[in-house]
């Protein structure tokens, strides 16, 4: 990793050349172009200089020379590599895109704060940076505005019931870790009259669009040749709203979706999820390309979580002296390490995320284990608590050792 100064500095050599390039092509005076010479010089070599100055000033040294999203993605370029801590230490938060909609994962409660299982997981990574689970800005984000926001850079992570595919993978940003194991399913008016979604031939079904969700769909119509009226719609709040006034037979989504969904109902005893899934969804936050360390940190973070369940350390007895347990003894930093400092992180990193937010278990029993998304014998179980070594189903949260 390239030290914040080393970046800054970088940056204020391809200013001046370009600030002197100016001046020859565009008649600026020399007086002029030194003047924001040694103006970028200093500023980057004192760290002073904000990414929107550096693009700035990047566009005024740059004018008529190329365009102004040019010239602002060479500045973000320079300093894209170990920035991203530096950034949201400055800014004093981190910047999450997230869900203000959906029951349990993330939704609006009555005092107006975002709240639910994937917001934990952005406060945890907050703890962990910035040693205040608060220090959060929630970025509401449509389906649709998901990968944009992760290709610009725009926000630190996104922990939004997102599904981590292949492509996603390649185009969108890196996928830390699995937190919850969905699969897509569907629900109908229980005056339907159908109990398998094989039943659904000729059906209209409401589904967001710019999702897995409606690609899976599409796949499944295909192969079954079910001749489905595919009725899509911008967000979840919306496709709920034409499912409930009658303009779809059936809403399909992740099955904790339709759980959480089903819960809001005036009626929820008039509606049936169907049995059984037609996908695969692992769910997961996920952070922008180009930052090692950034990505290492919330991977880690999410393993605290989940260690933290797996050795009964939960919000209200975290050790702070040895326990004579090497593995929770390293998980609390009270002997040996994980890499901890290679990732700018304090050695007790672990005790401060377990005390603000909890461990993996806190949290879901917190949002999710009201909407009936029980754990026993389900995938979101821990691996310790599969009933045998090999099972294909439950006892999938698991992360990569902390040593």
């Amino acid at each position: 990793m390239m030290a914040k100064s080393k970046i800054y500095i970088a940056l204020a050599g391809l200013l001046a050349s370009l600030a002197l390039l100016a001046a020859c092509s565009q008649g600026i005076s020399q007086n002029e172009a030194d003047a924001m010479v040694a103006e970028a010089v200093a500023e980057a070599a004192a760290g002073m200089m904000t990414k929107e100055a550096a693009d700035a000033m990047v566009a005024e040294a740059t004018a008529g020379m190329m365009t102004e999203a040019d010239a602002m993605n060479m500045a973000d370029d320079m300093m894209m590599e170990g920035s991203r801590v530096e950034a949201i230490k400055e800014r004093g938060r981190v910047v999450c895109a997230g869900n203000n909609s959906l029951a349990g994962f993330g939704f609006t409660d009555d005092a107006g704060n975002v709240v639910g299982f994937d917001i934990d997981l952005c406060r945890a990574v907050a703890v962990a940076v910035l040693g205040d689970a608060n220090a959060v800005e929630i970025r509401p984000t449509t389906a649709a505005e998901r990968g944009p926001s992760m290709q610009s850079g725009e926000v630190d992570i996104m922990s939004r019931n997102t599904t981590w595919t292949s492509s996603r993978d390649a185009t969108w940003g890196n996928f830390a870790q699995t937190m919850f194991y969905d699969g897509q399913g569907f629900m109908v008016p229980k005056d339907l009259g159908v109990s398998s979604a094989m039943e659904l031939e000729g059906a209209k079904v409401c589904v967001q669009q710019g999702t897995t969700t409606e690609l899976n769909l599409e796949d499944f119509n295909q192969q079954n040749n079910l001749n489905l009226d595919v009725v899509t719609f911008p967000d979840n709040v919306s496709t709920n709203a034409a499912y409930t006034s009658g303009q779809c037979d059936a809403l399909t989504t992740d099955r904790s979706g339709l759980v959480a969904t089903k819960v809001g109902f005036d009626n929820p005893g008039d509606h049936t999820i169907l049995p059984g899934t037609i996908s695969e969804e692992p769910l997961g936050p996920v952070v922008p390309h180009g930052d090692e360390q950034w990505y290492d940190i919330v991977k880690t973070v999410m393993a605290i979580l989940i260690y933290a369940e797996a050795f009964d350390i939960t919000s209200d007895n975290v050790p702070t002296s040895m326990m004579g347990n090497k593995s929770v003894d390293r998980l609390l930093g009270l002997e040996g390490g994980y890499g901890q400092d290679e990732m700018g992180l304090s050695q007790t990193v672990a005790q401060d995320v377990i005390k603000a937010v909890g461990n993996y278990g806190e949290i879901y029993d917190r949002h999710l284990t009201p909407l009936g998304l029980e754990r026993e014998g389900s995938r979101n179980a821990l691996w310790v608590s599969a009933p045998c070594m090999s099972c294909p189903k439950g006892g999938q949260v698991y992360a990569a050792p902390l040593r």
